[in-house]
């Protein structure tokens, strides 16, 4: 069986892209990290979203689904810049998506994410610019 491409956009198969770090093994920075969050609300995997968001700004609750109970098609992801200093980094993107029949809407945010024992998590983002 053929590995399909990664929803993320990097052009590579999935099982060697996000579906590894899906699969439970630690990515190895915040990029890949926010590239296979990403893919997970493409792929609808709320667990894994939920595990890798800092417990100190974790939701009690995740719903993938539009406020109004749409449902959401991610369209695309462009990482505009990333950078990372010790155990902090930013990740700078921009996230198409469309609930429902409605317009496609452009989500542009910078991340912050965090490494603790080992693992990246995210902590917060900005969608104020």
């Amino acid at each position: 069986m053929t590995d399909t491409p990664c929803p993320c956009g990097t052009g590579a198969g999935y099982q060697a892209c996000c579906g590894r770090w899906h699969a439970g093994e630690a990515a190895p920075d915040a990029l890949a990290l926010m590239r296979s969050r990403y893919s997970a609300y493409v792929l609808g995997l709320p667990d894994y979203l939920r595990a890798t968001w800092h417990p100190g700004t974790r939701p009690q609750a995740l719903e993938l689904e539009d406020p109004e109970g749409l449902r959401v098609v991610w369209l695309g992801l462009e990482v505009k810049s990333h950078r990372s200093a010790g155990d902090e980094a930013q990740v700078h993107f921009v996230a198409r998506y469309r609930a429902g029949g409605a317009s496609a809407v452009r989500m542009e945010e910078r991340s912050r994410f965090v490494r603790e024992g080992g693992r990246w998590y995210y902590l917060d983002g900005d969608t104020a610019h």
